[in-house]
């Protein structure tokens, strides 16, 4: 596959941070015009509680507003198992198309079971406005955009590139960070491995690098935005020098040591519907399901 890369291309980036998740979500915007995309929205949950609010989706929009600006797109990097999409919220105050990676009918097809979801849960991706395949491209303004099939953490995780930005999604973390666990169901060490060459051995070295997530590894303050150089040099699970054998040991080494996320279970249910919540019953009532001994 050969990509169309323009690092001329300089989008303003603006990133808004949720600490209950650890989540960056982003507003993209060209800066030829007053086109913008949102990229990994974040809808609030008090699990507990089970209420759901809006707090962070509504920054997003503030700012939206506030810049004048034209949302054209709610990109989602991957179906995330730590915090549950806010996309349609979002589209039903400013518009915009909801995008993701065609594997999402993979990761559909295997929570649907995981959730005994009936047959009336669509396995098709047709909850969302656009499927992506490696090598797509798509507009925001006049700038192009191409989405880069970097599978492993999950089968639908693309990392969107967008002029000299490129949006990793769980893919990579900061380089003291390392990378995303690949122990889910349909996740693969050696095939992340891969997929993280290839986004640091075909993006120059000076594009820069946003994070999905970062939980300050060893105290520091948050930060979000890295290069591919830095990751090439410095990151402490696949700079250069370190083979996919190693990799892969290490990775399986520590995904067995971690627990599942917080938000995992109300979290794909709703990502895999594109943010939407289940259907309520006859009494309105709308309900996230808790599968026993499902992971």
């Amino acid at each position: 596959m050969t990509y169309s890369i323009d690092t001329t291309l300089k989008p303003e980036v603006a990133g808004f941070f949720d600490p209950d998740t650890a989540t960056i979500s982003y507003v993209v915007k060209d800066p030829a015009s007053k086109s913008c995309a949102v990229i990994d929205s974040v809808m609030d949950i008090d699990y507990a509680a089970g209420r759901i609010a809006f707090a962070s989706a509504d920054q997003l929009i503030d700012y939206i507003r506030a810049n004048d600006l034209s949302l054209e797109w709610l990109i989602e990097t991957h179906a995330h198992a730590d915090h549950l999409s806010a996309a349609p919220y979002i589209q039903g105050k400013l518009g915009g198309k909801i995008g993701i990676g065609a594997e999402i009918k993979t990761v559909q097809e295997v929570f649907g079971k995981v959730f005994n979801e009936g047959t009336e849960f669509r396995r098709d991706g047709s909850q969302f406005d656009r499927l992506f395949v490696d090598g797509d491209t798509y507009k925001i303004g006049s700038m192009k955009a191409f989405a880069m099939a970097t599978p492993g953490h999950t089968p639908a995780c693309m990392t969107h590139v967008i002029g000299n930005a490129a949006f990793v999604g769980d893919t990579l973390f900061m380089p003291d960070g390392g990378t995303a666990r690949a122990d889910f169901p349909g996740g693969d060490a050696r095939v992340l491995f891969r997929s993280i060459r290839k986004l640091l051995e075909t993006l120059p070295s000076e594009t820069r690098l946003f994070m999905c997530h970062d939980y300050g590894p060893n105290g520091r303050d948050v930060r979000w935005e890295t290069t591919i150089a830095d990751e090439r040099a410095h990151n402490i699970h696949v700079r250069d020098g370190i083979s996919e054998n190693e990799f892969v040991k290490l990775r399986e080494a520590r995904d067995k040591t971690l627990g599942m996320p917080r938000l995992i279970l109300p979290s794909l249910q709703v990502n895999i519907r594109a943010g939407h919540l289940p259907e309520p019953d006859a009494s309105g009532r709308r309900f996230l399901k808790l599968p026993l001994n499902a992971f």
